[in-house]
């Protein structure tokens, strides 16, 4: 149950003291508390409705990976069970008629190791290998009358060039053939005869595809594809339409916008699709389209929606209707569009964040996740309906037991031109109001991202530190209004900026924050506006910036730039090159006097490397208090458990000594304290052997 601010303010000063004596108990929360979550996922609904298959996902320190089991449980709820073995797999899905559960696993040794298509029956049995596929695929849909298996798969390369490569000539045509910045492979689907154990290649063409979906009757195939591979140009990718029998392809769409995950109504007669737009490449929350693949005919039928789709979308079997998961603000629910009437209906009304992950083939029953701000995700079913949902999953009773969570709630201010913002706000569980606290601003990812109420663990161990987290959704943020997405459009570290700072306005105000005690923490785009807005103020005593740019001309051609030369900046830097000078935080990295904390995944391609380290030496130079920390193997974001435990050590204890001004004493993990113990002990017997 969500705790409400405004609730909290109203409790006596004996309900405090209650509640204080209830959790003396409880602990505050830590990073290894969220390293130890049980992660469930991944749920399939069998195409009955019956039951339900799900992953779950558990930490092994001692390996440094999180280890996922696979279990089957009744819709109805009750005692889960194994069924998957040790091997696991990936890509799991139902047979149209529930007659096999199958997935990807792979075979083969070391680098040999290329995924092929497994099957086993649902009434029991063994799992079976179906495709022998040289080099492996990626992915695989079934034909409705479970006789035939497409799939997708990477054309291999010749055994000269292969040996060739192996020999040391693997230099790489940067976006020449099917490469970008790094070697690609071009992909084409083929199909597999279940009875007959043959494979049949469809398509034999230069090019990568993308979403794609096999025609009811299996007849036809629905595809997006690109005959080039260069990242910043996704917008070149268009739709076609693949007869399977004559193996010709015809295009559907020809325009300078993205089209993605085509899916066929039931009946075959036509298809959905996302795409902000039929013309451009546009900074809009995604649309629904409807195509007739026979004449061409379109047209846009989420008109009705404003907020942020999110897929799959599950056609009804009627094709009257499409169900799907829709985010509006912070809270997110299942949606029913209906197909000709554009009409929109709102299936369920949950208070926080939930994902529909699979239906039953009658479109009756759904599985999904749920969440909120102190509620951890679980699995539940629900019917279409109405009527209560059946939680199947508890993955961390401990959670509720244990910890000492905050009190959130969403709120509200006004920015500096009038705009309304909106964010989340969490409170240490004993704030008195009227108790100044230090203040974490968190900065979300994107620019297009957005704080939703769900189970944040970074906020809750920061108010357990005695802090208060304000999450604002600034302009640029999705899951509200077109216009407010492309409020900073031309205008990134601008309204954006002025939206954070009004809402440290705002908490100050409120009586929450205590201006002398502020501090800033952001990832991706949320270490990019982190590191503008401490080149704007130096009201912060202490930064955090994780995979951020610093200089948006250096980042050009390494990095994604598509946004930036259409929505953000503008233009290119030989075209605006003052624009993309002013827009860069290292242009303006004089004005810093904050101490800050950089982190950088040293394979990161989507922000690169070197734009912390540009930011990390400059303030070095300057004689600004700063530490870089460079995770090898890590890409966009951090994989590795001790890696992510090292990255939330490091901040906690920046935060502590430069807003605190106290050297904070790390968590230490039970395993290494045993281990220590140990090495202790045995040190001591060596010791007093010696003597």
């Amino acid at each position: 149950m969500i705790k409400r601010i405004a609730s909290m303010f109203a409790l006596t000063a004996l309900m405090f003291v209650t509640v204080f004596a209830q959790d003396s108990a409880k602990r505050p929360a830590t990073a290894d508390d969220q390293l130890n979550m049980v992660r469930v996922g991944g749920a399939l609904m069998s195409p009955d409705g019956e039951w339900v298959f799900y992953s779950k996902s558990e930490l092994d320190w001692k390996k440094n990976k999180r280890k996922s089991t696979y279990y089957r449980v009744s819709a109805s709820g009750g005692e889960p069970f194994r069924y998957i073995g040790e091997e696991g797999g990936s890509a799991f899905t139902f047979s149209p008629k529930g007659t096999y559960l199958s997935f990807l696993r792979p075979v083969g040794e070391g680098k040999e190791k290329a995924s092929q298509i497994f099957i086993m029956r649902t009434d029991g049995g063994e799992a079976v290998q179906l495709t022998k596929h040289d080099k492996g695929l990626q992915s695989f849909k079934w034909s409705q009358d479970e006789e035939r298996i497409f799939f997708l798969a990477s054309e291999p390369l010749g055994k000269k060039e292969e040996k060739r490569r192996k020999d040391g000539y693997d230099s790489i045509l940067v976006d020449e053939g099917p490469n970008g910045q790094s070697a690609g492979k071009w992909r084409n689907l083929w199909v597999f005869d279940l009875k007959e154990k043959k494979e049949t290649k469809l398509t034999d063409e230069e090019h990568t595809i993308g979403g794609w979906d096999p025609s009811p009757d299996g007849k036809r195939v629905l595809y997006t594809a690109r005959f080039e591979n260069r990242r910043n140009q996704g917008n070149l990718s268009e739709i076609y339409l693949l007869d399977v029998e004559s193996k010709k392809s015809r295009r559907l769409t020809d325009n300078k916008a993205p089209e993605s995950g085509p899916v066929w109504a039931p009946d075959g007669k036509s298809f959905l699709y996302m795409a902000s737009d039929d013309k451009e490449w546009e900074l809009r929350n995604a649309k629904i389209w409807r195509m007739n693949p026979d004449n061409g005919d379109y047209r846009m039928i989420s008109q009705a929606f404003e907020g942020n789709i999110r897929g799959p979308l599950y056609w009804s079997p009627d094709a009257s209707s499409v169900y799907f998961t829709g985010l509006q603000r912070t809270d997110s629910n299942l949606f029913r569009l209906q197909v000709k009437s554009g009409r929109v209906e709102k299936l369920t009304d949950w208070s926080g964040t939930m994902s529909v992950s699979s239906f039953s083939k009658d479109r009756t029953r759904f599985v999904c996740s749920r969440q909120d701000y102190d509620t951890p995700p679980d699995l539940w079913t629900g019917r279409v309906g109405g009527g209560d949902m059946v939680r199947l999953t508890e993955a961390n009773p401990w959670i509720e037991k244990e910890l000492i969570l905050a009190q959130a709630d969403v709120v509200r201010w006004k920015s500096s031109d009038g705009l309304e913002i909106e964010g989340l706000l969490h409170l240490p569980p004993d704030y008195s109001q009227g108790q100044r606290l230090p203040l974490m601003l968190n900065i979300h990812g994107g620019p297009a991202g957005v704080f939703v109420n769900r189970f944040d663990f970074a906020a809750h161990i920061y108010a357990g530190l005695g802090y208060v987290n304000l999450s604002p959704n600034v302009r640029g943020s999705s899951g509200y209004s077109d216009e407010l997405l492309r409020g900073n459009m031309r205008d990134i570290g601008g309204g954006d900026y002025r939206d954070l700072i009004s809402g440290v306005d705002y908490a100050i105000e409120q009586g929450w924050a205590d201006p002398q005690r502020l501090a800033l923490r952001g990832w991706s785009y949320g270490g990019i506006l982190g590191g503008w807005t401490i080149t704007q103020t130096d009201r912060f005593k202490a930064a955090s910036l994780g995979a951020m740019v610093s200089d948006w001309t250096s980042e050009y051609g390494p990095g994604f730039n598509h946004d930036v030369r259409l929505w953000y900046i503008g233009g290119t830097p030989w075209e605006n090159p003052e624009g993309y000078r002013q827009k860069s935080s290292l242009t303006h990295i004089a004005n810093v006097s904050t101490p800050t904390i950089l982190f950088h995944g040293m394979r990161d391609t989507v922000d690169t490397e070197p734009q912390s380290m540009m930011y990390f030496a400059a303030l070095k130079d300057r004689g600004v208090k700063t530490r870089y920390v460079r995770f090898p193997r890590e890409g966009h974001g951090l994989r590795e458990p001790r890696h992510a435990r090292t990255r939330f050590v490091r901040e906690v204890e920046w935060m502590q000594r430069h807003v605190l001004g106290q050297e904070w004493e790390p968590w230490e993990r039970e395993e290494e304290k045993d281990k220590k113990e140990d090495e202790e002990k045995k040190a001591e017997e060596v010791e007093v052997g010696n003597r």
